[in-house]
């Protein structure tokens, strides 16, 4: 671990360098990697072994590995940047809000990633704060060109941050508050009253199957045209 740093209240900007990092290529934006921590805090990370079933570590535990969305790749320096949410429990957040700069983990990926239809005459970038690194890729990356409406879900104003320049993104932030997580993007996307031809969702599992739900089988769109993905589970301490 090389840097940390405090992007929001609740979120942590990871910087992890090292010769094992050479070769590592993320084609695509809104990929993923998967990352290896220590078992507890102040443990040291141990590596798993499979078991034809899981990655287990030797006390028998299933080894912490958490999914996360690579914001930056510098591969000349073998930098590998995350932005991490911390919230209250969880083997990643506890993992977060106690990492120190030397701390070791180990990385693994990329996993799939998004295809841009550049053709799109427009886009929607649906997500709450676990979706920023992968939305702001996909800014980064659609035609500057074609309009973007963003909807972002976060606990409160203070988590708001600002985002890749897009010149025909409009960006509109949804606090949440005390809801259960998820409500406020679901009522920002269903209430729309026109749904783009090209759109990306993600966050929280259950909201965005609700979503899933409005826009395939509600607004009749394809699974071409909609890329939905749940990145957490609401109320699963583990993750």
């Amino acid at each position: 671990m090389e840097r940390i740093e405090s992007l929001t209240p609740r979120m942590q900007r990871f910087v992890l360098d090292g010769p094992e990092l050479a070769g590592l290529v993320i084609d695509e934006p809104a990929s993923s990697v998967r990352l290896l921590i220590p078992p507890a805090v102040g443990a040291a990370l141990e590596m798993p072994t499979w078991t034809g079933n899981q990655f287990e570590l030797s006390s028998g535990d299933r080894a912490p590995i958490r999914t996360f969305t690579p914001r930056f790749l510098d591969t000349d320096a073998n930098e590998l940047t995350i932005d991490v949410v911390v919230h209250d429990g969880g083997a990643a957040s506890d993992w977060a809000a106690a990492a120190s700069v030397g701390d070791e983990v180990a990385v693994s990926g990329p996993g799939r990633g998004y295809e841009i239809d550049t053709d799109a005459s427009s886009y929607l970038l649906a997500g709450d704060e676990t979706a920023i690194p992968a939305i702001s890729q996909l800014l980064e990356q659609i035609p500057v060109t074609t309009p973007v409406q963003v909807l972002i879900e976060v606990v409160t104003s203070d988590a708001e941050l600002d985002l890749p320049s897009h010149d025909r993104a409009e960006v509109t932030w949804h606090d949440n508050g005390d809801d259960t997580p998820g409500t406020a993007l679901v009522a920002a996307v269903t209430d729309l009253a026109e749904m783009p031809p090209a759109i990306w969702v993600a966050g929280e599992a259950a909201a965005v199957q609700k979503i899933r739900k409005h826009l395939f089988d509600e607004r009749g769109m394809s699974r071409s045209e909609a890329t939905v993905r749940g990145y957490w589970k609401h109320g699963r301490s583990a993750t």
